[in-house]
């Protein structure tokens, strides 16, 4: 397996070699942290030596329960939000085809609910789901999240007048607490099929728990190889050296970035099929770092696609950005150029050149643009996109997330801010309990 690489070459005319030498000598002290589990939040550690952990027979079990929805369903619905979901569709997005949807195969679609309160969305679903056979799987610690526990209401209803209580029960399975909270109640009453959110692993960091690995063999991926590629980068980045250890490269140098005024991050890539593993990107790094009014905004582009809206903005505006981009060596394919005799559009010259080149040349060119107009460019490269990979690229984000909190000065692992619209939302719906926030905020209205 080639290993994840790192290039900083083209950050480092941006950066103070005083604050890197003092951001060097903290991250030892926070991998050490992590490592004695002695940092904040070191309750929710329990991601670091996941990929060590998973056993052959735990990956064969959720193979088990895959095959048997393979054989019942052609749509599975994930009911989640944040990480609940977020991780497996990263995953699913960058490995299937783009125009999977509109073809044929032997494995389910992978549906999405929970993650919204789209009215409009959740009717075309039930639409959709009343004519085609399906399974569910419901990811939540309480059952009690009220996105996914709206979606679960509805599509649990639908599920037993559809199939009946019994066999409505065979196409549901909760991943949830191991002993208390509503859903697991109701699993254990119903008889449903469980797995466990573990205790000391965040939504955000769970997508190699059975969170994320369950949905992802449903679609029929190798989540051995998903699980092998982090292993792999568990391993690469256990050196107590951090010009070693690429997570800690990475988180350095970010920061370094961030007290040169670079308070936002752009994670760039030229292949499609990566736009979700940003939007994973993008919650791990935001709920992570976003509070004490600290932090770097994290933000996503799909080149070339963005350099045609976003591109003008990255090259001339505001001072304030760098990008990270993943780069993709190998293409699985190739698609060449063909000869045209007329060359009305000028493209002769690219003749017999694979598309995947021209790419690799508008990413050389657009870097060079960007790192001379003054945004500084982190570049990491990967072979190719597979689950041995993107396993890869999980667990050293993950990594680096928690070094680049503790670096911040915050709790990585918590997500207090997110309570708040919460609040206001119960008191807007009357929720017993809230009375008197209800009366509070109608007064403001």
């Amino acid at each position: 397996m080639e290993k994840l690489k790192i290039d900083i070459s083209q950050a480092l005319s941006f950066i103070d070699n005083n604050k890197l030498e003092s951001l060097q000598s903290q991250l030892d002290q926070h991998h050490n942290a992590i490592g004695s589990k002695k940092g904040a939040g070191s309750e929710f550690l329990g991601w670091h030596h996941l990929p060590s952990s998973i056993s052959a027979e735990f990956i064969a079990d959720i193979q088990q329960t895959a095959n048997k929805i393979k054989n019942k369903a052609k749509y599975f619905v994930v009911i989640g939000i944040g990480g609940s979901y977020l991780g497996s569709r990263a995953v699913i997005e960058a490995l299937k085809s783009p125009f999977s949807d509109f073809q044929e195969t032997d494995n389910p679609k992978i549906i999405y609910a929970g993650q919204n309160l789209s009215e409009d969305y959740l009717f075309d679903l039930l639409k959709l789901l009343d004519e085609n056979d399906y399974a569910i799987t419901v990811i939540s610690k309480s059952g009690t999240t009220t996105e996914p526990a709206v979606a679960f209401r509805l599509l649990k209803q639908h599920l037993e007048n559809k199939y009946g209580e019994t066999e409505a029960a065979t196409r549901i399975i909760a991943i949830t607490d191991p002993e208390k909270g509503a859903l697991r109640t109701l699993a254990n009453q119903k008889g449903y099929k469980t797995y466990v959110v573990p205790d000391d692993v965040g939504g955000r960091y769970s997508v190699l728990t059975a969170v994320g690995l369950l949905p992802i063999a449903v679609a029929g991926f190798d989540i051995a190889a998903l699980v092998n590629g982090s292993k792999f980068m568990e391993t690469e980045c256990s050196a107590s050296d951090n010009t070693n250890n690429p997570a800690a490269l990475y988180a350095i140098y970010r920061n370094a970035l961030l007290n040169k005024g670079f308070d936002i991050e752009m994670l760039i890539n030229y292949s499609p099929t990566l736009t979700y593993f940003t939007e994973w990107w993008k919650q791990l790094y935001g709920e992570s770092e976003g509070k004490e009014n600290k932090g770097i905004f994290p933000a996503g582009a799909s080149f070339t696609t963005d350099l045609h809206s976003m591109g003008q903005y990255i090259q001339e505006g505001r001072r304030v950005i760098f990008e990270t981009l993943i780069s993709v060596k190998s293409s699985k394919n190739s698609v060449l150029i063909p000869d045209d005799n007329q060359d009305l559009d000028g493209l002769n010259y690219l003749k017999n050149k694979n598309i995947e080149y021209i790419n690799q040349m508008a990413q050389l060119g657009t870097s060079i643009a960007h790192v001379d107009g003054g945004v500084p460019n982190i570049k990491l490269e990967i072979e190719t996109i597979d689950e041995e990979n993107i396993g890869q690229l999980i667990y050293f984000f993950e990594l680096a997330c928690a070094y680049s909190g503790y670096l911040l000065g915050v709790n990585p692992f918590n997500q207090p801010g997110v309570e708040a619209y919460k609040a206001n939302m119960f008191a807007l719906l009357a929720k017993p309990g809230f009375e008197k926030e209800t009366e509070a905020i109608r007064k403001r209205l």
